[in-house]
């Protein structure tokens, strides 16, 4: 597919785009969905005057070469790119391309990996500046220093840029946002949306939509490195900012669907039937879903998610070892699923959740644990995940500390321990996911929710 983008007036040009896996990876690209923190990043940017274009190369997987041409025809003065670990190599790349055609062009990385290892970025001469954790006000306080001239050594003191300074490479902390109502809208209008799925299997409903309300996470689970991204702390929109956006998707987008992609939904119970009531007041004729955890569920509150349009609530388990949940530090018991899934079927809320396999210290009795609790929680939709260990993550320094890997991968550690390899989990992992998904008691209940016809075609 060629995407030509808009040719700019005459105001400083920042060029946004994310970047490809590389090809056979194993983390593919599992689902056509719009870069909402890109879009978060060129709202404020086009909010605070900047002419902002996106390039959603994750997605589309253009050629260097086609990447130059846009280079070449918009000649902007700012390219961001934002780099994963996984896509690292890609973002080089890309970086070195710009600085190729305009050596006078600034180049921005941000995202997951320059948040945490933004020295492994700015190593390479290329990339000029590393934005850590958000990204809105520390883009447009880093651009509004560039297009004025660039004092260095003001630049070198923005909250949340990486820079080299004076041969040394500074680091200054971000500052994260208290009032996210201060942010604007993602600028979706910038994104190809006739490119993205605007589907899933949760809902019904058609088109639908993805929207973030949520940032900062409390829990300290060893797997995860969230936290360290958007903050320890619990932050969201209000409510009222909330409906206003979805009026605005409703209006602008023809939204029917909403995937509340936030990791901890319900975690303010009071500010969740806040956004309940005043979804039910202004009449939003959506269905949704959304993201939490089972242990910030109650009867009241999933009864008034239901009668505001939530149809499916999709949990992380990841377990079904009580040793392996609290290696994990995910502070849940498997008890504690039971009860919350349970919850949800008394308010008529449909169930996705997924497990992780391969973890380090895991036996393959554990794994078959985990299936074996899967089955017994008989959720309407199951994913089954190998572990590969992601930068920052306290379980990842375990696995580099004791080399619990066979490999690296752009930074991501592929787990081998006595018990098994990446290739073996593999297995296990597809043996699980086809075991799932072809029980007589899943196919039934898929032909009772989506009717035969939709199961046949499915099937085809």
């Amino acid at each position: 597919m060629r995407i030509k983008l808009e040719i700019m007036e005459e105001k400083t040009v920042i060029l946004l785009m994310t970047t490809p896996p590389p090809a056979f990876s194993p983390w593919g690209v599992p689902a056509r969905l719009p870069p909402l923190g890109l879009a978060y990043v060129a709202g404020a940017l086009e909010k605070a005057g900047f002419q902002v274009q996106i390039l959603d190369n994750y997605q589309l997987n253009t050629s260097i070469d086609f990447i130059k041409q846009e280079i070449e025809r918009l000649c902007p003065e700012i390219v961001g790119v934002t780099c994963g670990s996984v896509t690292y190599q890609r973002c080089i790349e890309i970086a070195k391309a710009v600085k190729e055609l305009r050596p006078s062009c600034k180049v921005v990385v941000g995202g997951w990996h320059p948040s945490y290892l933004p020295d492994t970025m700015l190593q390479h001469p290329e990339v000029d500046y590393a934005v850590m954790g958000e990204g809105e006000r520390a883009i447009v306080e880093l651009a509004n220093h560039i297009a004025k001239g660039n004092n260095e050594r003001a630049t070198a003191k923005i909250p949340g840029v990486a820079c080299r300074f004076k041969g040394k490479i500074l680091k200054n902390p971000p500052k994260f946002i208290s009032d996210l109502d201060d942010i604007p809208y993602p600028a979706r209008h910038l994104l190809p949306m006739e490119i993205y799925d605007r589907q899933i299997g949760y809902l019904n409903a058609k088109p639908v939509d993805v929207m973030n309300i949520t940032r900062g996470c409390p829990y300290r689970c060893n797997y995860c490195e969230t936290n360290k991204l958007w903050g320890p702390k619990y932050r969201s929109f209000s409510p009222t900012r909330v409906v206003e956006e979805l009026e605005y998707m409703i209006e602008n987008f023809g939204s029917k669907g909403i995937y509340f992609i936030d990791d901890n939904f319900t975690i303010n119970k009071k500010q969740t039937i806040a956004l309940c009531h005043l979804m039910k007041e202004r009449k939003l004729d959506l269905e949704w879903a959304c993201d939490t955890r089972v242990d910030l569920l109650s009867r009241d509150l999933l009864v008034e998610m239901r009668e505001a349009g939530c149809r499916t609530i999709f949990f992380g388990v990841q377990s079904g070892s009580p040793r392996i949940l609290e290696k994990l530090n995910t502070c849940t018991t498997t008890e504690k699923t039971v009860e919350g899934f349970k919850l949800c079927r008394e308010a008529d809320i449909h169930i996705a959740c997924s497990f992780m396999l391969g973890i380090p210290g895991e036996t393959i009795a554990d794994m078959e644990t985990t299936y074996k609790f899967a089955k017994k929680l008989d959720p309407d939709w199951c994913t089954f995940y190998v572990y590969i260990a992601c930068p920052n993550s306290n379980l990842y320094e375990e696995v580099l500390q004791k080399g619990l890997y066979d490999r690296m991968d752009n930074f991501l550690a592929f787990v081998k321990t006595a018990q098994f390899n990446y290739e073996q989990v593999v297995a296990i992992q597809q043996r699980f996911q086809r075991g799932f998904n072809t029980s007589p008691k899943t196919l039934l209940r898929r032909i009772r929710r989506d009717g035969f016809s939709s199961f046949l075609k499915s099937l085809l």
